[in-house]
């Protein structure tokens, strides 16, 4: 591992930033807060704000681009994680805690396909749950772990 562990947050409709700032002052790892808009961060070292352009994927494009086996990605956007898992990205976790690995993200992508299609049809389905008080436990969880289970591996 060449770079050093951080967490790269596709910001712009992230509900738990709050939460990432916590764990990332608690185990001492750099953040990048990326959003298409200039979004408020505490003002502390460990976290960076990059804003991009407000053309269409500008904020996937460079999480991409600045995405290796030392970046824990933090997006509800599945293309998105597709495109970070496949860049190498060491974790990949949506808001909820739920992780998108590569055995997993092909039925995402199918699934996020499928209901697209029902939705330009004219199907009325309903979104996902509201967000939660468990999803902000897992999601911790799952952000933890990852974190702990990096800056423990040899680096390199």
């Amino acid at each position: 591992m060449n770079q050093q562990v951080r967490i790269l947050v596709d910001a712009d409709a992230c509900p738990v930033k709050e939460e990432i700032y916590r764990v990332a002052y608690r185990l001492e790892v750099s953040v990048i807060v990326v959003s298409n808009a200039h979004l408020r961060i505490p003002p502390h070292p460990l976290i960076g704000r990059v804003v991009v352009s407000d053309g269409f994927d500008a904020a996937d494009d460079w999480i991409v681009a600045h995405t290796d086996d030392a970046a824990v990605v933090i997006t509800s956007d599945i293309l998105l994680a597709d495109r970070c898992l496949k860049a190498g990205a060491a974790a990949v976790i949506a808001p909820n805690g739920k992780p998108f690995t590569s055995s997993s993200i092909g039925n995402a992508v199918a699934v996020r396909a499928i209901m697209n299609d029902l939705r330009a049809g004219g199907d009325r389905i309903g979104g996902p749950p509201p967000f939660g008080k468990e999803d902000r436990s897992r999601f911790l969880s799952a952000l933890d772990a990852a974190l702990t289970r990096l800056q423990r591996r040899p680096r390199i």
